[in-house]
């Protein structure tokens, strides 16, 4: 019923003390300010602008004013999941039920949701350890309540009355389905002491996951006499030993690159053990529940539908790639052999590296050479322009209240379209911090949904990224990379305040796994189109516009050993399909790892590693990490057929926010993407549009031609 929240990012949720939504049109506040001001300000303590006023908590919500309001709202949360619970079981058969199932839902969210962003995020250990001791606190309740016998028969009794069904609109009927889905695969249909048992396994997976996730970025050390000495300083030496914590790939020293390889990714016992357990775990769950494996059960509800169709996607584009990874990897070749003649093979240490080197050679990208034109302040208004001009909304900045944010150079945005108002607020939590996670990732605090008395409950999301501080002399620079993740994540923002839908449970990005980064990686072509690029970048201290060639030169570095490296997403594609495949797996996690290297990646496995220890993704992600590559496949086809043209019209925008973003999780994903498309991609299509982007040239047509 309630699996819209599974200890994942994106999620919705309902605040505890926010001033609700007003159905009417929010007006614009005076209290708003243009938001490239807001980006490009110097970065100084702002703690003095809080001396006045009321004190609140984090993100409004009063009782989080201290680490044990966690408690307090955990709490209330529950007592108010108890009343509904009741309610939905006295309920006559109609539409109020599937009402009372979403407040259920919401009750629990609100609280599960923003402290799975502050787990991660917080800066104070206190307000972490709460967080996560909430998180895995509701979600017990929450596989409770997805094998309640008396809960899911009341939602029973209103699927199996025609009558009522036929009376249902078709938001309400899908919203009631997708929680009937979510009873069924918890194990509704169950007997009492299996239903028991699949409660435990959840509950089980949901600590594994943990284990895994924390494990995964455990660094390891060996003694540093094993190393030779010159190559010690790259690393971290604590006493006798080198401590490695990450692959290193940038480096230029292929031994450095080649030892951080090696000894990251020696595998760690308690981790491989944990890996298998939960891979086994969420096997048992999969059978136990009436599916032949896990990925069947994770499949269902997505664009995909079934494992076999994504292996059948997966394998076409490994087949449809090969030839052009061969090439990718002979070009890398050839550069290590001449920089490095003595050892020349190609590793899988070197693919990162070289591929690099040789966009740098051939297009002359340093990243220090683009940063002047990249602003944080001037992106923001960039992003401004392309929203105002395609979708009518624009970007204010709002001073957050006392205890509202969790650092000091947190800022927060309202968004606002030009007839219907305020949408929502976006929290940026930009910059870099102690003990911060270094990713890019959007949480939703706050889901949108229309409340008993007809108000609209405003939507709240996070985005989070790694960006460096302003400096005396500059405001905060991006590199390409950089904008390109900031216009990313502001795509799955978008889509959060404009998946508008009358239930939190499938609002913004409550959709499909493969239909959710859509939105995101669309908005990185925009940001790679020199039409959009031009209205934005420019050199923070002359006002100089980033040169075309530049912007050029960089669209086209991008398709320098590209197959490669989309034949290294396959790989990763393949090895989750086949972890959540058939089980017993027959072999070690590390056996099927070389077996799946050598077939669908090219470069030899190294010995005594255990890449898969590190594969992260396998928590989030479990059996849909092919989900970035079809989403890909999507936004590409989106793209060249709706905005390659022109990408301000605001036709097209109105039509994408119409047929794809405005529905949240309320429709089959690839109904949204038949109505965008105006047909329905086969699998072909979806290979096709990711093979056809590795030597497009449109963008620099567009770029070349006046």
């Amino acid at each position: 019923m309630l699996a819209g929240w599974r200890g994942v990012a994106r999620t919705a949720v309902s605040g505890l003390g926010w001033a609700s939504g007003c159905s009417a049109k929010r007006r614009v506040s005076t209290s708003w300010f243009p938001v490239g001001a807001a980006f490009n300000a110097q970065h100084q303590p702002q703690h003095h602008r809080w001396e006045l006023g009321k004190k609140t908590g984090l993100f409004g919500v009063p009782e989080l004013s201290c680490p044990e309001g966690f408690q307090e709202a955990q709490a209330k949360s529950l007592q108010e999941a108890e009343r509904l619970v009741k309610r939905a079981c006295a309920a006559s058969p109609g539409p109020e039920i599937v009402m009372i199932f979403d407040q259920l839902s919401d009750s629990l969210c609100r609280v599960a949701d923003l402290a799975d962003f502050v787990k991660i995020a917080h800066p104070n250990l206190a307000f972490r350890e709460a967080a996560e001791d909430a998180c895995r606190n509701i979600g017990t309740v929450v596989e409770k309540l997805n094998t309640d016998v008396d809960l899911c028969q009341s939602l029973r009794k209103l699927l199996a009355d025609k009558e009522v069904l036929a009376s249902l609109d078709p938001d309400t009927r899908r919203v009631a389905e997708l929680f009937m889905f979510d009873f069924e695969i918890s194990g509704i249909h169950l007997d009492e002491e299996k239903r028991k048992k699949a409660v435990s396994l959840n509950v089980k997976i949901l600590d594994l996951c943990n284990e895994f996730l924390m494990g995964s970025h455990l660094p390891n050390r060996v003694d540093k006499h094993v190393l030779p000495e010159h190559i010690r300083h790259n690393f971290a030496v604590e006493g006798n030993y080198v401590q490695i914590s990450g692959l290193n790939a940038d480096s230029p020293d292929d031994l450095v690159r080649e030892v951080a390889y090696k000894v990251f990714l020696f595998p760690n016992a308690q981790q491989l053990h944990c890996l298998e357990e939960l891979l086994t775990s969420r096997n048992l769950l999969g059978q136990l529940v009436g599916y032949d494996t896990f990925a069947h059960r994770a499949l269902q509800g997505t664009m995909a539908k079934t494992p076999e169709k994504v292996m059948q996607f997966l394998v076409k584009l490994s087949d449809k790639l090969f030839q052009r990874t061969l090439d990718d990897f002979e070009m890398m070749n050839g550069m290590k052999m001449k920089l490095n003649p003595m050892k020349s093979e190609l590793m899988p240490w070197d693919h990162p590296y070289y591929s690099g080197v040789l966009r740098a050679e051939r297009y002359n990208i340093e990243p220090s050479l683009y940063c002047p034109f990249f602003s944080l302040g001037a992106c923001m208004e960039g992003l401004n322009m392309l929203f105002s001009k395609l979708l009518g909304i624009s970007l204010y900045a709002e001073q957050p209240e006392k205890g509202e944010v969790w650092s000091e150079d947190v800022r927060k945005l309202a968004v606002v379209h030009e007839q219907e108002g305020l949408l929502g607020y976006i929290y940026c939590d930009f910059f870099q911090r102690p003990d911060k996670p270094h990713q890019d990732c959007h949480f939703t605090i706050r889901g949108g949904r229309l409340k008993e008395n007809g108000e609209y409950q405003l939507p709240v999301v996070v985005l989070m990224l790694s960006l460096p501080h302003s400096t005396r002399g500059s405001p905060t620079l991006l590199t390409p990379g950089m904008m390109e993740n900031l216009f990313h994540e502001m795509g799955h923002a978008m889509h959060s305040m404009l998946g508008r839908t009358r239930y939190q449970h499938v609002t913004g990005t409550r959709c499909s796994t493969d239909f959710a980064e859509v939105p995101s990686i669309l908005m990185e072509y925009f940001a790679n189109d020199y039409r959009v690029v031009n209205q934005f970048a420019r050199h923070y201290e002359t006002g100089q516009p980033l040169p075309k060639h530049m912007v050029s030169r960089l669209c086209e570095s991008k398709k320098v050993c590209a197959a490669a490296d989309m034949q290294l997403q396959v790989f990763y594609a393949v090895l989750d399909q086949i972890y959540h495949g058939k089980h017993p797996l027959g072999k070690s996690t590390t056996d099927i790892l070389k077996e799946t290297q050598e077939k669908f990646y090219g470069l030899p496995y190294v010995p005594n590693t255990a890449w898969q220890l590190r594969f992260s993704h396998l928590v989030g992600y479990g059996a849909k990490y092919y989900s970035y590559l079809m989403s890909r496949a999507v936004a590409s086809m989106v793209w060249r057929q709706c905005f390659v043209q022109d990408p301000f019209n605001r036709a097209m925008g109105e039509r994408y926010r119409r047929e794809m973003l405005a529905h949240g999780g309320g429709k089959e994903p690839m109904l949204m993407v038949q109505g965008m498309l105006q047909k329905s991609p086969s699998v072909d299509d979806f290979v096709d549009a990711l093979v056809s982007d590795l030597d497009q040239d449109f963008e620099t047509f567009f770029m070349d031609s006046e």
